[in-house]
């Protein structure tokens, strides 16, 4: 049996190389059998099972529905095909003119700083991604840069993945550094779940980068549900707000995993504790192996009307879904 004690010994790294891969382990480790849920090893296999210890500890032990294990859990409905599903829903590849470098808004780039993952959500609109076709190193990162001198209207880099932030401190500072000596980018804007995941991850040496950079930073985390959210992920989101890190949050709305108002009214004022605004949540992108996770879009803006009456406006985030070939994030409306 996994120990789930004294987790926070360990630095971001060692709980990285410690996430559980194993159908078995998992199901031991939150007190449940095969009898008990509706798991595939084929589809642990099409997309491989990572549960790091530190949000394993936040599952529910012996709850087949715990909300933060059914993210995870390989299921059977992973292997079914739905029409208009597929493996790339956001056509990323027709927006990708270099290495690791996705151009599909004006003013703005998206970097893939890292193809590995802390944790794999299994709704993931990645989990098909060609990473080992999109790596940022040597030549690759010097072409990018020139792409980035070279178009002025360029004011905006985004660090994504996998999780930009499962690449060392070391790679990111010299990474920003590179970026500071263009003139035209004012923002850096970083899209991570692993301060959730592994709040560990937010180490001095990161915080202090931020807060020494000239960009203007918001960091951009993903979570779903509350029980998410421990001190441990509430003190993490702080050190960067103290780091003078605007700190969002993007939700994706989720079958039988937050499409309750109540659930995602607990989840907006549980963010704000730790002074996290509400940014969007996502209809599901339709990523083949995920659409047991989709909701209906009336049912989506039903919960958001619901939200509108209950909370004050800046707690209310975005109902919104991402359309390829549109010029931003289409809002849903409600």
């Amino acid at each position: 049996m996994i120990s789930l004690h004294n987790l926070a010994e360990f630095d971001w790294q060692t709980h990285l190389k410690q996430a559980v891969t194993r159908l078995d382990t998992l199901l031991e480790a939150v007190e449940l059998t095969a009898n008990d849920v509706d798991i595939s090893e084929e589809a642990a296999r099409s997309f491989t099972l990572k549960v790091p210890l530190t949000y394993l500890a936040r599952i529910k032990k012996g709850d087949p529905n715990d909300p933060l294990l059914l993210q995870v859990l390989p299921q059977k409905a992973e292997m079914e095909s739905f029409p208009g599903y597929s493996h790339d829903p956001l056509a990323e590849m027709v927006s990708n003119p270099a290495p690791g470098l996705i151009h599909k808004y004006q003013g703005r780039v998206l970097f893939i700083v890292s193809g590995a993952c802390a944790i794999n959500c299994r709704y993931c609109f990645r989990r098909h991604f060609p990473y080992e076709d999109q790596q940022l190193s040597g030549d690759q990162w010097q072409q990018v840069l020139t792409y980035l001198r070279n178009d002025p209207s360029i004011s905006e880099v985004i660090f994504s993945g996998g999780d930009p932030l499962a690449t060392s401190d070391n790679r990111l500072d010299r990474m920003i550094s590179d970026l500071e000596a263009i003139p035209h980018l004012e923002r850096l804007r970083i899209h991570t779940r692993l301060p959730v995941v592994i709040p560990q991850r937010v180490t001095d040496q990161l915080a202090q980068r931020l807060a020494q950079s000239r960009f203007k930073t918001v960091c951009v985390l993903h979570i779903n549900h509350p029980n998410e959210i421990d001190d441990a992920v509430g003190q993490a989101t702080l050190k960067l707000r103290d780091a003078r890190v605007t700190v969002l949050n993007q939700a994706v709305l989720l079958k039988n995993i937050n499409d309750n108002a109540a659930i995602l009214h607990q989840l907006s004022l549980r963010l704000f504790d730790y002074a996290i605004l509400p940014y969007y949540l996502f209809l599901l992108d339709k990523v083949e192996g995920a659409a047991h996770f989709d909701i209906d879009d009336e049912a989506a803006a039903s919960l958001v009307r619901q939200l509108q009456a209950t909370l004050p406006g800046y707690l209310v985030p975005r109902l919104a879904r991402e359309v390829p070939g549109k010029p931003s994030k289409t809002w849903i409306a409600f």
